[in-house]
């Protein structure tokens, strides 16, 4: 496990699009994981101003998102399409059928996991997965429960995961109250996993995934099996007393 504290959002945000840009750099044909929510959007915002400057080249990745909501398709704002589109997608020249999301309006759910997680497993795995982690520990929409799901499955939003997300809609009624998500398996499969967490309000789940004991109620607590795990965090308060500091364990 390699522990970067950036020193702030903006130095965060630099450090793990250095990360995804090598590793698309150094594999033209790279299987990127990808994740949604306010802590990537700087990622995803210095990756395009790379390849505006011709400094990388996405022709030829393939990516998979990790969720989407049930119920909201491509065309819905909310939607997690429509945010890697407004955020990612339209600014980059990777072909749009490489652009993989689960589809949340898909007639049967259950064959719509199927399809995800074998598209995935036909792409060779995931080389590069990009994770947040949630206020309680989730990550992609893996919550809290007695066990750690495997596969892409159909899951139920925990309230908490509902009324953090609620910002982003009118109402918290208009909350989705289930997704599509790739499992835990699936993403320890990840050849490499970057974690990136920002804010003082992630520092206590975030303490607790990394040190804490691996247990299915702190679910991203799985990533410290993980054999090539970075995790890029920026406390924001911490910052300017702990600047730029690495650690490895």
């Amino acid at each position: 496990m390699k522990i970067i504290q950036a020193s702030n959002y903006t130095d965060l945000s630099h450090k793990a699009a250095n990360i995804i840009s090598a590793q698309v750099i150094l594999n033209e044909r790279s299987v990127l994981g990808l994740a949604t929510g306010s802590t990537p959007i700087g990622t995803y915002q210095q990756l395009v101003d790379w390849y505006k400057k011709g400094d990388i080249d996405f022709s030829k990745i393939t990516t998979f998102n990790l969720d989407e909501y049930v119920g909201l398709g491509k065309e819905d704002v909310q939607s997690y399409r429509h945010f890697m589109d407004d955020h990612f997608f339209s600014y980059i020249n990777a072909a749009p059928t490489s652009l993989h999301i689960p589809n949340g309006k898909a007639a049967d759910m259950e064959a719509e996991c199927t399809r995800y997680e074998t598209l995935i497993s036909d792409a060779g795995g995931i080389d590069l997965q990009l994770l947040g982690i949630g206020h309680n520990g989730h990550i992609g929409f893996n919550e809290p429960g007695d066990a750690f799901e495997k596969c892409t499955h159909l899951v139920a939003l925990n309230n908490s995961t509902i009324q953090a997300n609620a910002r982003f809609f009118h109402s918290i009624d208009d909350v989705p109250t289930h997704a599509i998500t790739m499992g835990i398996k699936t993403i320890m499969q990840a050849k490499k996993i970057l974690l990136i967490a920002n804010g003082s309000d992630k520092q206590n789940i975030l303490e607790k995934a990394l040190y804490g004991p691996v247990t299915p109620f702190v679910p991203a607590s799985i990533l410290q099996l993980h054999p090539d795990l970075t995790v890029i965090y920026c406390y924001e308060a911490n910052a300017s007393s702990s600047k730029n500091k690495e650690s490895s364990c």
